[in-house]
């Protein structure tokens, strides 16, 4: 039968809430392939329905045996009726891995922007790992930046995960995600509504997000840029009557514009995993518990500021030797925060650059560097790049 569902799939000129309802008056979908005439459709339509060709379909099934792909149809009993429920519900979805039962999982979607500051990706992590400590199962897209420091967040915390692509399953994107892709697949899934080897585009990931959502209860989002896709989910979770939670950011950070404008106008505030999950304890009694999560890495604590000490005459020292002056920037920093600064002042860095020059472990680095970025002396740029202010 995964056949006729894969050329439902194809057909033209209509969506897939209207093929679904169509399926609907056969028998099953074998009947409803082998109709000579369709009511109710567009010509266009009834052009399309008309081709009977499964050559492409049956290459499809047997690529997916192949690979290993399971395909779920719309038809099956394993496919999520809370996904069933929205406007646009994929027909096919195409997977690896261990399917979770969604309809008895208390599933947050987690989404931020993929060029995520320092404090984005801690926050990611963080609630992706107490999410998941808490009996949740985190979603997403495992695009670079927010989607993939929670999708790591819950495999930390000894919880599956799952991830939508927006290409086929079988294709890693981006690349450097294979590691977590690979993590993902030991103890979670990954799905996707389109074939094997379909490469991702502009246009699949918008539509990847309506399916991040779908799969949900709710969708957090953690850290995101006015008019960015991540606002794009949020409002696919309105309209999908999802609730909808966000961590709160900087006032001053084009990365939190979109996210906090979204707090403004009504959304939850969660600065914990519990504060989403316990909404829904009711409802997964048996699934949620308030958990400590140990999270991998934290800001460190301000110090305190010492009382400033009355100003004594200093002894005129004899003249000595010349030396180079020392720049500025790098004056009242810790040896730590030199670390990453002194390399910062040949040119721009990558957090990775960071890591690897200084020596030092990477939860270490990405917690000076939000420290230094809120004190005003670097900016985190697209692509996590580093640069001086």
């Amino acid at each position: 039968m995964r056949e006729y569902w894969i050329w439902l799939a194809a057909r033209k000129g209509m969506g897939n809430k209207q093929k679904l309802e169509l399926a609907a008056r056969f028998s099953d979908i074998n009947a409803m392939w082998q109709a000579e005439t369709y009511e109710g459709l567009t010509p266009s339509a009834q052009t399309s329905f008309r081709d009977k060709d499964l050559t492409e379909a049956r290459r499809i099934c047997a690529q997916c045996d192949r690979l290993g792909i399971f395909v779920l149809t719309a038809d099956d009993p394993q496919y999520p009726n809370r996904l069933r429920s929205i406007a646009d519900p994929p027909l096919v979805l195409y997977g690896k891995g261990s399917l979770p039962d969604f309809d008895r999982e208390a599933a947050v979607a987690v989404v931020g922007t993929r060029r995520a500051s320092a404090y984005g990706l801690m926050a990611a992590e963080r609630m992706g790992g107490e999410l998941a400590s808490c009996g949740g199962l985190v979603v997403s897209g495992m695009a670079a930046g927010i989607d993939a420091q929670a999708a790591w967040g819950a495999l930390r915390a000894g919880r599956p995960t799952v991830a939508v692509l927006g290409g086929g399953v079988d294709v890693i994107y981006p690349a450097s995600n294979r590691s977590l892709y690979e993590s993902i697949l030991q103890r979670g899934c990954i799905l996707s509504e389109y074939p094997p080897g379909s490469a991702p585009t502009k246009w699949t990931f918008p539509k990847r997000n309506r399916i991040v959502s779908g799969l949900s209860c709710a969708v957090l989002a953690v850290e995101a840029p006015e008019n960015s896709g991540t606002m794009i989910t949020a409002r696919l979770a309105l309209e999908q009557g999802r609730d909808l939670f966000v961590v709160p950011g900087h006032i001053a950070s084009a990365f939190c514009a979109g996210s906090n404008a979204l707090l403004r106008d009504g959304a939850a505030i969660a600065t914990c995993g519990w504060d989403i999950l316990g909404e829904y304890q009711g409802q997964f009694p048996d699934k949620l518990h308030k958990a400590q999560h140990k999270a991998s890495w934290e800001l460190p604590a301000p110090k305190p500021m010492a009382a400033p000490k009355p100003a004594m005459p200093k002894p005129v020292a004899p003249p000595t030797k010349a030396e180079p002056p020392k720049n500025d920037l790098l004056t009242g920093v810790t040896d730590e925060e030199q670390k990453l600064l002194q390399p910062l002042l040949s040119g721009d860095k990558t957090v990775d650059d960071l890591i690897a020059l200084s020596g030092l472990e990477t939860k270490k680095v990405l917690a000076l560097l939000t420290m230094l970025e809120l004190k005003g002396m670097l900016q985190i740029l697209p692509g996590r790049r580093v640069t001086l202010s």
